[in-house]
């Protein structure tokens, strides 16, 4: 499970181009955001690795 650190290679970490910065895209209901920003996580439970070749991989 990665860190709160390793968000640029998250999946749901993408740039948005109306704002100009990155932005984590993951949607959280108000309990779920609060457990997450009030320390209640080491690591962050919805980081999903952005590995474009992880299935390519797994067919060889």
């Amino acid at each position: 499970m990665a860190g709160f650190n390793e968000c640029e290679s998250c999946t749901y970490y993408t740039y948005d181009e109306d704002s100009e910065e990155y932005c984590c895209l993951v949607t959280l209901d108000e309990d779920e955001y609060y457990a997450l920003v009030s320390g209640n996580y080491r690591n962050c439970p919805y980081f999903r690795n952005d590995d474009e070749y992880g299935i390519v991989r797994k067919q060889m």
